[in-house]
């Protein structure tokens, strides 16, 4: 896919954290059921036109914990592997 920046782009965010602020970690990615979920609501965002997807790994929220690189990555992987087999 290619994106234009000559339009406004829509921009999904699906945080993978379990202490997520913005969604109290539903789209966790700590098992298959909730990676497959986690999907789910990435395609709709694109449905509904959103032209990219932040998946997150790391809480911003104020205190939160920073996470190690390997953790990030197993959170957002799974995923980003998932939404590319669609």
């Amino acid at each position: 896919r290619v994106l234009l920046f000559n339009e406004t782009i829509i921009m999904g965010i699906l945080n993978v954290t379990p202490d997520s602020f913005s969604d109290g970690g539903k789209y966790s990615s700590d098992n298959q059921t909730r990676v497959e979920k986690t999907v789910q609501a990435a395609l709709q965002m694109e449905r509904d036109g959103a032209g990219i997807i932040d998946i997150g790994g790391e809480s911003t929220r104020p205190g939160a914990e920073d996470v190690a690189l390997e953790e990030e990555l197993r959170r957002v992987l799974p995923v980003v592997r998932r939404i590319r087999e669609e």
